[in-house]
């Protein structure tokens, strides 16, 4: 059964992070490492069948990529890789598996392979693919970030994500370590730091199966394109990971897969890299009931009762109680699609100021379907005061986003490698997107309390 690979991150762990040019570079300006050449031959050699015919390894503009050898046509099998040579957790000898249990997860089990490889140097039976994974100083996920790198984007919740990740790293750590300390000639030297490099590895370059989670040479060359319907399926039947071509490729183009719908959030924290203009960037936003209502208990009481935690929204959203993701409204003067009915039915409980307009919502989410406030309310000046409620929250939001965005300047140079002006470029397209994002929810709640209010007065 061709399943596809799922991928995930602490709140979604996913795919590697590629390299940023995207362009199709031809292979006559290809930069070859003569390593590169005996890599697929190696593994190859290994899983004892052919890889790939129609892929060869290059550079592009910052790093290693995949190019058309050959002509390739939508629909070809461009690469095959079956699971005896990925990295997954029964890589581990039975006695540490044992050992580690359920107190760590398949990432941390994933890691501890790669770092136990890294160790063995080149005795290990994986050292030509172990010798081709990023250094530290080559990743750029949020979680290597200097404090004063972060500041540039304090005013994403991508910030406060970092912080909880690095949170995370360090408990599976120290996890770890006890099992670890079984085995000193080979753990003894290894600290937190080398662990959470192993770590983002395998968080910017697993795929999943129902095997778990593993590593898949040569496939871990493709970078990204968002716009592409190529992504990594697995076979479990058949036990091999395999890629299809979404559409024709002439010899010479760099070939791209798509790691997933992901916003330039997702993309810095697990992958270490962001996109210009990226259609599917989003915003977290939270909203809370100020300790001074004296219906908050109410409203909360009955918040949590009506609560759909798992994909109810209209708009295919998950939110918790007050937490809640906007994505671009595309139209003005549509049904807002972009902004969750969670959010605008959150913003209609805490605009009422009585227990008689909270049991009017409750009787309506019981004659409907049970989910509270989720039509507009029949009060139409209470409902444009929701709503302006909302475009107050998320017109703030803009405008500090926008200082943080222009406090950053230009960036020197907008093909420079190196750190610090690429993670400024980073921090400057994760801003854009999300300012774009507000803008267009706080100009579709604009049109909505104009003609709301114009339909009242006539």
């Amino acid at each position: 059964m061709l399943l596809v690979a799922r991928q995930f991150s602490h709140r979604w762990w996913r795919r590697r992070r590629p390299h940023i040019g995207l362009s199709h570079t031809p292979l006559t300006n290809l930069n070859f490492h003569s390593e590169s050449d005996d890599f697929l031959p190696w593994l190859e050699r290994k899983s004892g069948t052919e890889i790939s015919s129609a892929l060869s390894i290059g550079k592009c503009t910052l790093g290693t990529a995949l190019f058309a050898s050959k002509s390739i046509r939508a629909g070809d099998c461009i690469l095959k890789v079956p699971y005896s040579v990925q990295l997954a957790p029964d890589n581990l000898a039975p006695e540490l598996r044992a050992l580690l249990g359920d107190r760590v997860g398949d990432v941390a089990k994933v890691a501890i392979v790669i770092l136990l490889e890294q160790k063995m140097g080149q005795d290990s039976e994986w050292a030509p693919y172990i010798s081709r994974i990023p250094r530290p100083e080559e990743m750029h996920s949020t979680i290597f970030w200097s404090e004063d790198e972060l500041e540039m984007i304090r005013q994403s919740s991508l910030y406060q994500e970092t912080i909880n990740q690095r949170s995370l790293v360090e408990k599976e750590f120290l996890a770890a370590r006890r099992a670890l300390e079984h085995f000193p000639e080979m753990f003894q030297s290894i600290s937190c730091k080398d662990f959470m490099h192993a770590y983002a590895l395998v968080t910017s370059r697993a795929w999943g199966s129902r095997k778990g989670y593993s590593l898949i040479p040569f496939a871990g060359f493709l970078n990204h394109d968002g716009t592409s319907e190529s992504v990594v399926l697995s076979d479990d039947d058949k036990h091999f990971s395999e890629v299809i071509a979404d559409r024709n490729y002439a010899q010479g183009e760099q070939v791209l897969i798509r790691y997933g719908k992901f916003s330039n959030a997702t993309l810095l924290l697990d992958f270490g890299f962001t996109l210009p203009y990226n259609i599917h960037d989003q915003v977290q936003i939270q909203v809370n009931i100020p300790h001074h209502d004296i219906l908050r208990d109410l409203k909360l009481e009955l918040l949590k009762r009506h609560h759909r935690p798992i994909n109810n929204d209209v708009n295919g959203f998950n939110s918790s109680v007050d937490c809640f993701t906007i994505k671009e409204v595309k139209s003005g003067s549509g049904k807002g699609k972009g902004i969750p009915q969670s959010l605008r039915a959150f913003a209609r409980v805490l605009c009422c100021t009585s227990c008689e307009e909270l049991g009017d919502l409750v009787n309506e989410a019981v004659e409907h379907d049970g989910r509270l406030a989720r039509r507009p309310l029949t009060n139409r000046s209470r409902e444009i005061e929701a709503h302006q409620m909302l475009m107050e929250k998320l017109t703030q939001l803009a405008e500090d986003c926008d200082a943080s965005f222009k406090s950053l300047g230009p960036v020197s140079s907008p093909v420079t490698c190196e750190r610090p002006s690429l993670r400024k470029q980073m921090a400057c397209d994760l801003l854009n997107g999300e300012l774009r994002i507000l803008k267009s929810a706080c100009a579709w709640l604009k049109d909505y309390c104009t003609t709301l209010t114009a339909t009242d007065c006539h």
